[in-house]
């Protein structure tokens, strides 16, 4: 295995970029031991915080994988080529939308640059946590460092929950299926001298499972001693809460998902987070600022000055267009499934986070509507539901803090863990979630525990269209990739049922090359690009 990007060497040679002033500043010398850190941070604990953004960095690290690829811009880049691989967002197969290859589905040769940057955006962030696990104390008395531990325990359990949805089928049907290689703190030195081959799905969520807890664990042992988070983008324990409640869902732990939602949202109000209200959502596009998102729970946190937001274009906001300046303005943009747009009321909020069928939407101000006419000719369907940065029409200046964990997520997960377990209170917690914050008019009843967990699917696509979850939804789900109807290009009207070998990402061929433990046989089966199928009317 290619240890440089993938593997935490050495505890005692630590190579985290934005905490590396800090470990050179005391004690010298080439070797750095646990007991030393720890006197550094005794002495001020803030530099526990230096070393734990190395770990988020890693979301928008740009080009962090491949020099010159202008869709290699971190977690971001995930979230648009995942939607890309489903039925609800659209976009073009040519020309300046780098995430083509997710639409046609030719992303899944194992040589293909974007399974390379996947695992490269995964694994580099496992290596981080892996090391920041390796070098600090677990019984430190520190509450700096038990924070610092918690943190990178639980990004150790997303970043895993992450590959498995994409490298296997869903937990319930595929336990004893090969996933991911499991690499964690204490076999990083082995899989680097030996290679390491794919674990089972069951032993990469037992993983998952167990860093979650103890993330929770010392999480809350730092808070009761007073530790709180700086902004959004640090792990607390109502993240991790969300977290696992995720996980729970993922692996139909109905119970446990309602529980852990409903205690996320407990401490997510503790910290004055809510969902958008009506109003909000009716008053423009959102989602560009996570310090005053009060909607944003945990947040990719991103600074003017990095290097994806001074590209101009090689960033989120670029890609997915439509009133900031970048590709989208080029490419087509980006628009919403003609079918699943006509399942949205013309009375729910949201119905304004696209242009209708006559090109309008009613929460574009002048300038916003000016920019729509300007580059798409008001074309239906397109989004408009991610704002420019600081609301300024074609700013070039592509800054927005992007939404990992939104505090709605917690009531769609709570309503359908309880679909399968007591399908009245499920009904309660939907209705009640929709009629608050997204339509009053909101009209559903059922008591069928099935019928309501597939209502909470559609308000997830409807709520999440573009934040990349809905390609997890369709894996746990076992969803057919239906796109007839949906105002694809020709040549990507697929109609892919469950369960066909596409949908998996192979590992990529210089992870097969380098990793001792791994051949072609221990692949995923390797399976033709799908075939486009006849169109029909939305």
């Amino acid at each position: 295995m290619k240890t440089r990007y993938i593997i935490s060497l050495l505890a005692t040679a630590l190579v985290f970029s934005s905490c590396s002033d800090f470990l050179e500043t005391e004690p010298s010398g080439a070797t750095i031991t646990t007991k030393q850190k720890e006197t550094v941070l005794q002495r001020d604990p803030a530099k526990a915080t230096a070393g734990v953004n190395s770990l988020y960095f890693q979301f928008h690290e740009y080009q962090s994988a491949i020099s010159g690829n202008h869709n290699d811009i971190g977690y971001g880049g995930l979230m648009l080529l995942l939607d890309g691989n489903g039925y609800d967002m659209v976009s073009s197969t040519s020309g300046y939308n780098w995430f083509a290859a997710s639409v046609t589905y030719s992303s899944r040769n194992y040589s293909s640059d974007e399974v390379y940057m996947i695992w490269m955006w995964m694994y580099k962030q496992l290596k981080i946590a892996n090391g920041l696990l390796e070098s600090y104390d677990k019984d430190s008395p520190l509450v700096s460092v038990q924070s610092l531990i918690g943190q990178a325990y639980a990004v150790r359990a997303f970043d895993y929950w992450v590959l498995a949805q994409l490298f296997q089928f869903n937990y319930a049907d595929h336990q004893d299926a090969p996933c991911v290689p499991l690499i964690t703190d204490e076999n990083a030195l082995e899989a680097a001298n030996d290679g390491i081959g794919r674990s089972t799905v069951k032993e990469v969520y037992e993983q998952i499972f167990s860093d979650i807890d103890n993330a929770i664990a010392f999480l809350e042992k730092a808070e009761a001693a007073g530790d709180k988070r700086i902004d959004k983008r640090y792990v607390n324990s109502a993240v991790a809460y969300a977290l696992r409640a995720r996980f729970n869902l993922t692996t139909e732990n109905w119970t446990a998902a309602a529980e852990d939602a409903a205690k996320a949202l407990a401490l997510a109000e503790k910290e004055k987070l809510a969902p958008y209200s009506i109003a909000t959502l009716k008053s423009g596009p959102l989602f560009w600022d996570s310090a005053n998102e009060t909607s944003y729970l945990w947040a990719d946190v991103i600074d003017e000055k990095d290097d994806v937001v001074e590209s101009a274009i090689c960033n989120f906001p670029s890609h997915m267009g439509s009133l900031s300046y970048g590709y989208g303005w080029y490419s087509g943009g980006r628009l919403i499934s003609k079918k699943l747009f006509g399942l949205i009321s013309i009375s729910d909020a949201r119905h304004g986070w696209w242009l209708d069928a006559e090109g309008h939407s009613d929460i574009l101000n002048a300038d916003f509507a000016k920019v729509m006419d300007s580059h798409f000719g008001n074309e239906p369907y397109t989004q408009v539901k991610f704002a420019p940065y600081r609301d300024e029409a074609s700013t070039t200046v592509n800054a927005n803090d992007l939404p990992l964990i939104r505090v709605e997520e917690l009531y769609l997960i709570k309503a359908e863990a309880e679909a399968h377990t007591n399908p009245a209170t499920a009904l309660e917690t939907l209705t009640g979630f929709v009629k608050t914050y997204r339509d009053t008019e909101y009209a559903f009843d059922s008591t069928d525990g099935d019928e309501i967990a597939e209502e909470v699917y559609r308000q997830r696509r409807i709520e999440f269209w573009g934040e990349g979850i809905s390609w997890f939804d369709i894996m746990r789900l076992n969803k057919d990739v239906d796109r007839r109807g949906a105002g694809f290009p020709k040549t990507a009207v697929f109609n892919i049922p469950a369960g066909s070998d596409i949908l998996l990402y192979r590992i990529p061929e210089t992870e097969i090359n380098a990793n001792k433990k791994l051949s072609d046989a221990d692949n995923n089966p390797a399976a033709p690009s799908p075939k486009a199928v006849e169109d029909e009317d939305a």
